[in-house]
């Protein structure tokens, strides 16, 4: 099983063995991530689930659909890496990935 770290804003760090097949989002919620809302439960409707990619796993993760893009233009804290945790299906070669979660969802 891929592990994903989540780094929230006050520097705590959440390693969770994910699932292939489910979204990173999931696996977060699955483990009690704070900071990770999914209101909308991951329909790329709300943003609450917006994360920041660490840099050395950007290629890998690829950018924002269009549709995920649109729901990001409403954050001001959007920034290079700003990603919708939802659309971001979980396979084996992120393995190792490491996302921060903002401030503003904590």
């Amino acid at each position: 099983m891929p592990k994903i770290t989540f780094i929230t804003s006050d520097g705590a760090e959440h390693e969770v063995e994910a699932q292939v097949g489910q979204s990173v989002m999931e696996a977060a919620i699955d483990h009690g991530v704070p900071g990770i809302d999914a209101d909308c439960g991951g329909c790329c409707s709300c943003a609450t689930c917006h994360v920041f990619v660490d840099e050395k796993w950007r290629a890998e993760v690829g950018e924002p659909v269009d549709m995920e893009a649109d729901m990001l233009e409403v954050h001001d804290d959007r920034r290079p890496g700003s990603r919708l945790s939802c659309q971001i299906p979980v396979r084996d070669e992120l393995d190792g990935l490491v996302v921060r979660v903002p401030e503003f969802q904590m």
